[in-house]
């Protein structure tokens, strides 16, 4: 009987070591590779890889542009950490919070030449693990994985993993009565690769054959549970319920992708930036992002698993419309949803439409 874990369920424990500050390995053609998030090793692990070889502080082309340092590999900055580097100037690399009030970072010494793509491949490990999109990178000989007890990846593997889009299962499904719709049902889906669970909330019993009323709503613990002005997320849900409400039918994705992907912690660095005078494209580009991180084929795929090929879909942005049409999904018709515009939220929508093409 074989229990060693399967592909998924390293990458699930190679995410939560990140998380907690222990290095993983990256095994690939060219050789291996410690890697460990920047946001999250400690001084000592900082040390012990500094012992081991020439380490790399790997940031993404979006925050090496910010700190003007040459991304020789295109999406990605292999920036050589000086023999004296603490983590402290590595964290401040990382994390821009002090960029305006310490702007000069430099001068940076950025490695070209060479194959880059465990480099790519950590910082992506680093971006599913909700953390900042900064990895640490020493090469390393194959059997340390073994001798540490680490967590090892064999990158021809991973690399594709990362892409794919993650099997949902349909766990359960029970009866929820809302304010906007006491004739509620709320489905939980897990995805098979341990990533965080997927919600849909279907109103009435919505005609299969028929398009269906439906929205795309991403996370937002500000906006949905605490009532925060600085974004439309709350009024949006709310507004979509009770539009289904009042129809008598539809269904809501609520999808665990929380700031456009990027997490929770991440959103907050996001807000401290635009406290600073930055937009939301501008704060997200400073951390390593790119505008939008989300994945909305997830969406899709829970579509297609409760039965339904066709929707009218309450959005007023395009990417979700065309990437439903890109997966199978038949749009209808976009059913504008224009709510909960405030003084504290006017630049963020102005953002959206500008910047991210959102219609209104």
């Amino acid at each position: 009987m074989a229990f060693s874990p399967d592909l998924n369920e390293t990458l699930s424990r190679a995410r939560a070591d990140l998380r907690m500050g222990v290095p993983v390995v990256l095994e690939g053609a060219q050789g291996a590779a410690l890697i460990a998030s920047a946001e999250t090793l400690s001084p000592a692990r900082l040390r012990g890889m500094m012992a081991l070889g020439a380490v790399d502080l790997v940031l993404t082309g979006r925050r090496a542009e910010t700190l003007k340092a040459r991304a020789y590999d295109g999406d990605v900055a292999r920036v050589v950490l000086p023999d004296d580097a603490a983590m402290s100037w590595v964290q401040a690399l990382a994390d821009p919070a002090d960029d305006l009030s310490v702007p000069m970072k430099g001068p940076l010494q950025t490695r070209r030449g060479g194959d880059a793509a465990l480099h790519r491949l950590a910082v992506a490990l680093c971006k599913t693990a909700r953390l900042l999109p900064a990895a640490l990178v020493v090469p390393v000989e194959g059997g340390i994985a073994a001798a540490q007890g680490l967590v090892s990846l064999q990158a021809e593997a991973v690399a594709p993993a990362l892409e794919a889009l993650p099997a949902l299962v349909h766990v359960v499904s029970a009866k929820v009565p809302l304010r906007a719709a006491e004739n509620a049902r709320l489905h939980i889906f897990r995805p098979e690769d341990g990533s965080d669970e997927h919600y849909a909330i279907e109103i009435g019993h919505p005609d299969r054959a028929a398009p269906v009323l439906a929205r795309l709503h991403s996370a937002c613990f500000t906006g949905d549970l605490l009532g925060s002005l600085k974004c439309d997320c709350g009024p949006q849900l709310n507004a979509a319920l009770m539009r289904m409400g009042q129809e008598g039918s539809g269904v809501l994705l609520y999808l665990n992708q929380e700031g456009r992907g990027i997490g929770l912690a991440n959103k907050m660095r996001a807000y401290s930036l635009q406290d600073q005078g930055f937009d939301t494209v501008e704060a997200n580009h400073r951390l390593g992002f790119e505008d939008d991180e989300r994945d909305f084929r997830l969406g899709a795929q829970m579509l297609d698993t409760m039965g339904f090929s066709s929707v009218r879909l309450l959005t007023n942005n395009p990417a979700k419309v065309a990437m439903l049409k890109h997966c199978g999904i038949t749009v209808t018709e976009r059913v504008p949803l224009k709510v909960g515009e405030t003084a504290f939220n006017a630049r963020y929508l102005a953002t959206k439409a500008e910047k991210s093409g959102h219609l209104f």
